[in-house]
This record gives C-alpha cells, structure tokens and sequence, in this order.
C-alpha cells in the first residue's frame, strides 16, 4: 500500500484547487465508508489536481474521506488511497541539456588564462588575443562540452564580442567552396548508404575474396578503399556500411561478443577493419572530412593548391603498401583462431540474391557517382572546379529523387561540421594574417636550427612531434587547425620542400588517427563493436603507427622522389 500523507486549506472552489500553489500532487488517502456521491466529489478534485485518471478510477481504490470544517475557514481536504502496491511519484527531473560544465571552463579557463598572459615581443595584441580565443576553442573541441559546431560558433562569437575580429572576418570562410564541398559530400553519402549501392559492392568483393579469414579481411579493406573517394566521412563509410557487414560475417563465423569467442575471427577483423580505414582516408582527398582543411592551409600558408589528382598520385603507392601489409601483420602479431571462413561468401552472395538486381535508385546513384568522380579527376582539364562537380552531380540526385532536399536538410553532421570547418579556417587564417604563425616559426626556426641538424633530420623531428601528439586531440580537424599551419611553417623555413612537407603533414593527418579508440571517426564506431580490450588497441595501435611511418616516409619518400615531389 503506498500512501502520501499531506494536508492543505482550500477554498472549496475547483478553478482554486488547481491554482493554489501549496496545495500537494497527492491526497492523503484514509480508508473510510462515504457515498457514491462523495467518492465522485473527490475523484474529480483529484482529477483537477493532475492525478493520473487510471489510478483514480481503479477499481483497487479504498474508501477516500473528506472534511469540511466551516465554510468561512475554506476547505480542509483530507484523503487516503490503497493502491494495491501500486505507487504515486513525483515527475521525474527533466536532464540537463546544456553545456558539460567540466569541459566548459576548461575551455574557458584556456581562453581567459592565456587572455591575460603578457603578449611576447614581435606579437600584436590582436593576434595574441584570437590565440586564446583559438586555444580555447580547440580544448572545447577536443573536450566537447557542447557539438562541435557549437564550439565552433561561441569561437566566433567570443572573437567578434572582443572586437579580435570583425563579423566579417570572423565568418568570411563561410565564403569559401572547400566547407560546401564536404557538406555536399555528406549528401552524397546518404544517397550512397540509402540506395543499398555501397552494400552491394562490399558484398561483392566477399563474394570474391573472402573465402579465408585473411581473404575475407582484403576484401573488406579494398572495398573500403574503393568507396574512400567518394564518401568523405570515415564515420559513415564505417558505421553506415562496413560495421554491420563485419558484424555479420562474424556471427556467420561462430565469434560473438561476450561468449570467449571474440578471437575467433572478430578482434582481428574489427581491429585490421579499423587500422585500414585511416589508410584509405589518408589516400584521397575527398576520403576524410578534414582533409580539404589541410589543403586549404597548406595554400594560406605556402600558396600552392594540392589537387585531387596531386594528392591520389602522392599517396597510392605508400597507401597501397600500408593496405596490403597492415592486415598481414595484424595476422601474423594478433591472429584469428579461424583461419578459414567458408560461410563468408555464401552470406554475402545470399545477401546479393536478396538485394536482386539494382534499383533505378542505385544505377542512378552509380552513374552519378562516376560523373562526379570523374570530374574530381579531370576537372582541371575541363576548368571546373571540385565544389561546382559536386554540385551539379548532387542537382541530379535531387531532381531524379534519389535523395531529397529533406533528407539533405536532416543531414545534420553535414551542416555542423560546415560549422566548425568554416570556423576553424576563419580563425586559423587570421592568425596567419595577424604574423602569429610568422612569430611562432622564427622561434621555433632559432631553437631546432640551433641543433645544427640537416632539413631532413630537423623534418623528422617535427614529424614525430606532429604524430604522436595526437593522443591528446579527439578530432582531426581540431589537430590539423591548431598545428598544421605551425609546423608546415617550421619545416619551410628550416629547408624543408614545402609542397612535399605539406604532402607530408596531411597523410599523418589522417595516419595518426589509429593510435587511440577515439582519434579519428571510424574508431569509435569499431572498438565500440566490443571485440577488441582497450590495452590492446592503443598496443597495437602504436605498433601499426611506427609501421605506416616507416612506410609512408621509407618507401613514400622514394616514390615521391621518384614523381618529382622533392
């Protein structure tokens, strides 16, 4: 029997009973034999009073009383219910929707700690001052008190209110095409994941390969390769397509989580899944969200454009040796306990029979898919640029209904990481503007060219430096906006090659994201598949991070040697 037991004086009209503010959510309820009448009086106070109508109008209700004491003094109301175990409780709290308050002033305390930091010798106050209020958006991006785009836009906030940048200033990278190029990829993601067209060539590369455990991890790894240029979120290639594909397969193959089969085939799977796709991303420049930031601060910074086609002929051979070696020494180091995986596939091709033969949707997906492609390819040769490709081949979605401009306006990553790319460029850029990135090259210039080092050591140096701090950045794009143009200055300026430097520090810009279970958008897709313990992720995660460095600047290096690069 539950009972709430609370008094109050009313007046004993009904429109008062709701609005008296002492009066309680719950009657005391004493069992008592009263008429119908009565028992209906109090039902419908209680009804006014907000009761829930089920529980008043149950049968288990006990016998209720009431007093009247003497008009002139108001109504005394008295009651008590037996509710047979059932129990009235208050409206639960509604949660806090706001900032993570932590994270907060963390960033805030960044912004305000640095503010009032004495301005060194050879830096302007302006550029000082959007230096705390970059730093402190950044913390808040990698800490995440709030989405990024809403990091993003209190920057630009904070940078207008201090007069550190005029609205114009402050949003003029809103302006410019590379922002708009990831968003309308975005879109073009969704189309690719809604029409079953990515699902059906992941299935089809199983089919092919995936005969043996290391079969069916190739198959996997360069499928996901192949659509990298053309879906530019590493999180949707993995969490839309590739995470529910690998899933299956291993159920398929007796390894499920939580029962002590996880080694059978799954750790390997998920982990070797996970370390390729930060290879892929590095491979295009249209395979990773931030990537088009690295380009654009490397033509802020050293006034030259890196292509699609300049970044692709860069990265495919290292990218190639990295794919095909990575799985296999995944084998070799953390290898699965099913060697072989015969039901592979035959899932995929009963996946295939399934799905039958393409859609409209999907030939229409596909044909556009090819002309927008091939326009990132050629576009130099026809003079139009990558955004305007971009467009025309979202125009064909639209119009041919394969996507809609709803499902375009509920695309809301695509329009928050518009947010927080055009925000980071905007700032970046004006701290190239105001001599902060100058200033803080000659300092750095001063210190490692005083160890009398080659440029190639020196490059080396600033390389790792560049790498392994990621393990304190959540995001890409936060570590790319806080450092990429410093660095890139820094190894100019010490004899580095620019282009090739710039080449250099956007490939580990996207490498570095295998280190840790939250570096980059697919790992947190992967390791929360489960399979994997966090010690050995981030184990393996280094070892494969010294691998691809070895890699990229061993056997890259001659290969960029080799197309004129340096």
């Amino acid at each position: 029997m539950a009972s709430l037991a609370l008094t109050t004086t009313l007046s004993p009209t009904l429109p008062s009973l709701r609005s008296h503010a002492s009066f309680p959510k719950a009657l005391l309820l004493k069992p008592f034999p009263v008429s119908q009448t009565r028992r209906n009086s109090l039902k419908t106070a209680a009804l006014g009073l907000g009761f829930n109508k089920t529980l008043i109008s149950s049968p288990k209700l006990a016998n209720l009383t009431r007093e009247f004491s003497s008009p002139r003094r108001g109504l005394s109301v008295k009651a008590a219910a037996t509710t047979g175990g059932s129990s009235i409780t208050p409206a639960a709290k509604e949660p806090w929707q706001g900032a993570a308050m932590k994270p907060l002033l963390a960033s805030i305390a960044t912004g305000v700690i640095l503010w009032f930091v004495p301005t060194p010798a050879g830096v302007t106050k302006n550029a000082w001052q959007l230096l705390a209020i970059f730093l402190a958006t950044i913390v808040g991006i990698i800490t995440q008190p709030l989405p990024l785009g809403a990091v993003a836009l209190l920057g630009l906030g904070a940078s207008v209110l201090t007069k550190t940048l005029t609205f114009a200033a402050a949003f003029s990278a809103f302006g410019d095409p590379i922002p708009w190029l990831i968003a309308l990829a975005f879109f073009f993601a969704r189309g690719f994941i809604k029409t079953g067209l990515g699902n059906r060539i992941a299935y089809q590369f199983v089919s092919l390969f995936g005969s043996s455990s290391l079969g069916l991890g190739y198959s996997l790894v360069f499928s996901e390769a192949l659509l990298a240029p053309a879906i530019p979120s590493v999180s949707a290639r993995a969490g839309g397509i590739f995470l529910p594909l690998v899933k299956s397969l291993c159920v398929a193959c007796g390894s499920n989580v939580g029962d002590g089969t996880e080694g059978k085939l799954g750790s390997w799977l998920m982990l070797t899944c996970f370390q390729t796709s930060v290879i892929s991303s590095a491979m295009f420049l249209t395979a990773m969200a931030a990537n088009p930031l690295s380009a654009n601060l490397t033509f802020n910074t050293i006034k030259q454009t890196i292509g699609w086609t300049d970044w692709a002929k860069a990265a495919i051979v290292p990218g190639l040796v990295s794919l095909i070696v990575v799985p296999l020494l995944l084998y070799v180091i953390y290898p699965p306990e099913v060697k072989s995986s015969p039901d592979a596939p035959k899932l995929a091709r009963e996946r295939l029979e399934k799905m039958g033969p393409m859609s409209n949707k999907e030939i229409i997906m596909a044909g556009t898919l090819l002309l927008t492609v091939g326009l990132w390819i050629f576009g130099g040769v026809l003079n139009v640029d990558a955004v305007t490709a971009a467009i025309l081949g979202l125009s064909v979605l639209l119009v041919t209904g394969v996507i809609t401009w709803k499902e375009c306006l509920a695309e809301s990553v695509a329009w928050d990481t518009l947010t927080w790319f055009a925000a980071l460029i905007s700032m970046a850029g004006y701290l190239n503007k105001y001599g902060l990135i100058s200033w803080f090259s000659q300092t750095v210039v001063k210190f490692v060219g005083g160890l009398g080092l080659s440029w190639q050591l020196s490059f080396g140096i600033l390389v790792l430096l560049y790498f392994y701090s990621h393990y304190f950045f959540a995001s890409g794009a936060a570590h790319i906006g806080a450092m990429f143009t410093a660095f890139l200055s820094v190894a100019s300026a010490l004899g580095t090659p620019p282009y090739f430097g710039a080449m250099v520090l956007a490939f580990l810009s996207n490498l570095m994201g295998g280190l840790t279970h939250y570096g980059i958008g697919s790992a947190p897709v992967f390791y929360g598949a489960n399979y994997v313990p966090l010690g050995k992720w981030w184990g393996y995660g280094f070892v494969i991070s010294v691998v691809n460095i070895i890699i990229w600047l061993g056997i890259g290096g001659v290969w960029w040697k080799f197309i004129g690069l340096w």
